[in-house]
């Protein structure tokens, strides 16, 4: 029993060692090399390999033999690449049986250069994938772990795997985009590769990437990951390459900006993109471009660079539809705004709502004399959409200041930005001038009604009279606007009441209207247009010439006096006549000019000290675009008398001729015609010059005049003459 139980322990102690030492150091054969050789080549049986001997371990608690081998070399087409070390699991019960099965093969790769590992690959699998990959790469390096599993005819299964590592690769396919110092880990099965832990260099920009997943289903790759983007500036190159594609209307000058992106797209047959998304959320620390807007008129501090500063942004893209959102400041004039903002285009329907909050920054309407109190916060936000057809639908504009407000509803405007439909119109606020405003103008089928209790017209009818015909078409819509507003201030002095009528627009333009005023001490003022055969007829009647006629600068000091306007227009031509009854005049600076410089200094120290009295002022005149043909200015008065002719061009040039003469030398003339000089002026006589001739020239802030004595009156004078006082 002794002997028997020392050789059991000695067997037993044999065993273990030789498990033992099995399992640490193993053994080295080449005897299993023909049958690896023969795996490796169910990839390509044009693929060799150079095997040392394999080092075998024992895995007792697996009854599973480890194979490694170090220092092999893949072969295939004369093109080679170097492997660390490969591996296999032996089923210890097969190798008893001396039936050798090979389950599974784990190839691991030494550092090897990426392109030549890519030309490596197309040796036996020569896809235009792997082609177009390995002109594009420039360096970079590859270390990788390949798992085969086998099945029982010794096929690789479809489960592989292939884990590893690129480094430092470098991309230069396209010539304007460049990617380098590539850096990530990845894992590829079938139809599945997943890249972590992804740093890249795009264009000088600095990228990195939690995961990026490539699936392949049939013929198409879809592509999924995340990507972010540390705060970078964006030269000139840059935007036009990435910015200036997705914004060709804008000429973006600098940007700086951080991002977080989560996209996915398809990569179909051909190396066509479709099917593109993107979440982004993005900072946008600074956003400069050339200020192309001329709004100078309602910001007066305009700067000529706008600038989005730290605005913080949602923007998503997928096929048809896009949308972004987003706040910070807005840098426009001298001080900093807030702007808040949302868009979308979804199947070319635009929807856009924004608000823009006014602080410390000055902001007008001027034909509305309404101005904001720079110490007031004001907040206005519009809300609208433009369809397919480029109607721009306004669905609300709210303006707020205080206690001032703005409403409108439903506001469209064609393709030009012409007004083609309103809903509603509410106005409510003080002015410059402290006056207060409150009129409404609402839709009522197809008519419009403007009622109010109170409007400052000043600088409306400034804005008016200053405008050509062409630039005051914006409104495109046929329909009759009834007016009935209670008080409409004309200027700091003279208002009308009960001020009522309508007017019918046709064919974007004024085609009738009929509107009636009241002044103070039952004055009136009537206002007309007729369209007859094409030919437009506009009147104006008004009992209160002052607050119209003391717009012109060349004309101060007018006062008292009644106007009465006649104009006839066909196309673009226009004849006009002007009347102007029983007023005078106490500054005229060319008039003033004229009477010194003929030494007439008694009539001229009336026209600057009381004034001069005229009993009738009468001008014909033909307008074609901005050229304006003066067939005679004539006025008359119980001091002077003047007829003059010439013409304008608009804000280039003037130029004027005529005669001037003092009432005595007038009542001296026609006295002395036989009979009817008896008739007309009696038998009163005077002393004085018979009068001057003068010329009028030059730029409208530069005029030039020249003055010469005439001894003798021209015959069209004393007949314009003669018809005034026979008509007085």
């Amino acid at each position: 029993m002794k002997i028997l139980l020392k050789f059991f322990f000695a067997i037993t102690l044999l065993i273990f060692i030789s498990i033992s030492y099995l399992s640490i150091f193993g053994i080295e054969t080449d005897k299993f090399n023909n049958q690896i050789i023969e795996k490796i080549k169910n990839f390509d049986e044009n693929l060799d390999v150079e095997l040392k001997k394999i080092k075998l371990i024992l895995d007792p608690f697996k009854f599973k033999i480890q194979a490694k081998t170090i220092g092999t070399n893949l072969k295939i087409h004369s093109k080679k690449i170097e492997i660390e070390n490969i591996k296999t699991q032996l089923s210890l019960k097969s190798l008893i049986e001396d039936k050798f099965s090979v389950e599974n093969l784990e190839i691991s790769s030494k550092s090897l250069e990426l392109k030549n590992s890519i030309s490596f690959l197309r040796s036996f699998q020569n896809t235009p994938e792997l082609f177009i990959l390995e002109k594009a790469i420039k360096k970079g390096y590859l270390i990788s772990d390949i798992k085969l599993e086998f099945d029982s005819n010794g096929k690789i299964k479809n489960n592989y795997e292939i884990n590893g590592l690129i480094k430092d690769a470098e991309l230069t396919a396209l010539k304007k985009y460049n990617l380098q110092k590539i850096d990530f880990i990845f894992n590829y099965k079938k139809n599945d590769f997943l890249a972590k832990d992804l740093n890249f260099i795009f264009n000088n920009f600095e990228f990195a990437s939690d995961k990026v997943s490539i699936e392949k289903k049939n013929d198409n790759f879809f592509v999924a990951g995340t990507l972010t983007h540390k705060k970078s500036d964006l030269d000139k190159r840059n935007i036009n390459l990435l910015i200036k594609p997705f914004l060709p209307n804008f000429e973006i000058e600098k940007i700086s900006l951080t991002s977080n992106n989560n996209f996915s797209f398809e990569i179909q047959k051909g190396f066509k993109f479709e099917n593109f998304k993107i979440n982004s959320d993005m900072l946008i620390h600074k956003l400069s471009l050339p200020n192309n807007f001329e709004l100078k008129r309602f910001f007066p501090e305009q700067k000529k660079m706008i600038s989005f500063l730290n605005q913080k942004i949602k923007l998503q893209f997928e096929k048809n539809n896009f949308s972004i959102q987003g706040n910070g400041n807005l840098l426009y004039q001298n001080e900093n705004d807030d702007i808040k903002y949302f868009y979308s285009n979804k199947n070319k329907t635009e929807n856009f709502d924004i608000t823009l909050k006014i602080k410390n920054n000055p902001f007008k309407v001027d034909y509305l004399n309404y101005k904001k109190d720079k110490k007031n916060e004001l907040i206005f936000n519009f809300k609208g959409s433009k369809n397919k057809n480029n109607k721009l639908l306004i669905k609300s504009f709210d303006l707020n200041e205080d206690k001032n407000f703005i409403k409108i509803k439903n506001l469209v405007l064609n393709e030009k930005l012409q007004i083609s439909g309103v809903d509603h119109v509410d106005l409510d606020y003080f002015d410059q001038d402290r006056q207060k405003n409150s009129i409404r103008l609402k839709k009522n089928k197809r008519k419009y009604i403007l009622t109010g209790s109170s409007f400052n017209a000043d600088n409306f009818i400034e804005d008016l009279l200053s405008n050509d015909d062409e630039g005051s078409k914006i409104i495109d819509i046929d329909s009759i606007l009834e007016i009935d507003i209670k008080k409409i201030f004309l200027d700091s002095e003279y208002y009308l009441t009960d001020f009522k009528g309508d007017i019918l627009f046709k064919n974007n333009e004024t085609q009738k209207a009929n509107l009636i005023g009241s002044f103070s001490k039952n004055k009136k003022l009537k206002f007309t247009i007729n369209s007859v055969d094409k030919n437009k007829i506009t009147t104006l009647f008004i009992d209160e010439a002052k607050p119209f006629v003391k717009r012109y600068e060349f004309i101060k000091g007018f006062d008292e006096g009644s106007l009465d306007f006649y104009s006839s227009k066909k196309s673009k031509k226009s004849v006009s006549q002007i009347k102007i009854y029983d007023f005078k005049l106490k500054e005229l600076p060319i008039l003033t000019k004229i009477l010194t410089l003929a030494s007439l200094q008694g009539i001229a120290d009336i026209l600057s000290g009381e004034g001069i009295r005229f009993t009738e002022f009468e001008m014909n005149f033909k307008n074609e675009g901005n050229f304006m043909t003066i067939d005679e200015i004539y006025a008359i008065g119980p001091a002077i008398s003047i007829l003059m002719e010439g013409y304008i061009e608009k804000n280039k040039l003037i130029s004027l001729r005529g005669t001037l003469v003092p009432a005595t030398t007038i009542n001296n003339f026609v006295g002395s015609l036989p009979v009817l000089g008896e008739i007309l002026v009696g038998k009163k006589t005077g002393e004085g010059v018979f009068g001057v001739s003068f010329k009028i020239k030059g730029p409208p802030k530069n005029l030039k005049t020249s003055v010469n004595p005439v001894k003798t009156l021209t015959p069209r004078f004393i007949t314009r003459t003669l018809e005034k006082i026979k008509k007085n």
